[in-house]
């Protein structure tokens, strides 16, 4: 009875530690646009991937592009294959 019960407890803890590992994924937005208001407490949006698509977002809106504080991703432009 006392190697069932602790057999039950340490399969429980198991069970309970693989559940709570997640794997970690980047945030692939490496770009906010930055919406400026009269008492400088304007919008963000950081959800763009390209320098560009920022851009094109707050053109005629006005405001301006920043780097995400929180992006997690890697430092380079995504691997381009290259031609023969």
């Amino acid at each position: 009875m006392r190697r069932t019960l602790s057999g039950t407890i340490i399969l429980a803890a198991i069970a309970a530690a693989a559940m709570t590992v997640t794997p970690a994924h980047a945030d692939p937005y490496k770009w906010c646009a930055v919406y400026g208001g009269r008492d400088g407490n304007g919008g963000k949006n950081c959800g763009f991937v390209t320098l560009e698509q920022c851009r094109a977002t707050i053109s005629g809106a006005g405001g301006t592009c920043e780097p995400n504080p929180f992006y997690t991703g890697g430092n380079s432009q995504q691997n381009k294959r290259k031609t023969r």
